[in-house]
């Protein structure tokens, strides 16, 4: 494994996007456990692009204007909800004591946020291929190999960033004032990427 790899890897992982902001977003308002199962979740979602670099499907999106436009105004959609619903709805970021955790709804957002980002297919087609030989015995095998490094970190990075979130979320909690502008920053934060993502070429 080389160091170069791990050291992009993790400026790639560790610049804030919409897996850390949903993260930290957890983190804040349902406490590290929360913070850890979004995590999870965001990760989870990387699986897909993954799968596609690997197989070669990521081409497709690559040279296809139709299939890219189309998952790149899905996730500007579903960033657009999050944006609004985090803005609307008071419970989307409540910070309590013990607010109730929903895993399997925070996994599936978390899914999502990343699921919907065609940049990352692409991102994993540009990326892998610079660290695997084309002459390579078994190139795809060392490709799935770096890619699941790539996963753990990106796990590792967004739970530090969601367990430093929890660790704050008690100067918080006795501050509502606090608490409105975070869900007016989160949303906001939220409606950027949506437009930084509508605007993306492939």
């Amino acid at each position: 494994m080389s160091t170069e790899f791990l050291l992009t890897t993790f400026i790639v992982v560790a610049t804030p996007g919409t897996g850390v902001l949903y993260t930290l977003a957890a983190g804040l308002s349902r406490g590290a456990r929360a913070s850890v199962i979004a995590a999870i979740g965001c990760t989870l979602g990387i699986l897909p692009h993954m799968v596609a670099a690997i197989t070669g499907l990521a081409a497709l999106l690559h040279t296809s204007a139709l299939a890219f436009e189309v998952l790149k105004y899905l996730g500007v959609a579903y960033l657009l909800f999050l944006a609004w619903r985090t803005l609307r709805d008071k419970d989307a970021l409540s910070v309590e004591e013990a607010a109730p955790i929903a895993p399997m709804k925070v996994i599936t957002s978390g899914i999502l946020i990343n699921i919907l980002n065609p940049k990352l297919t692409i991102f994993f087609f540009a990326f892998l291929p610079q660290f695997v030989s084309a002459t390579e015995p078994a190139a795809s095998l060392r490709m799935l190999e770096l890619s699941a490094v790539f996963m753990l970190v990106t796990f590792a990075v967004f739970v530090a960033y969601g367990i430093f979130a929890a660790s704050i979320r008690s100067h918080v909690i006795s501050r509502p004032r606090v608490l409105t502008w975070m869900r007016r920053t989160f949303a906001g934060t939220f409606a950027v990427l949506a437009g930084r993502l509508a605007l993306a070429d492939r």
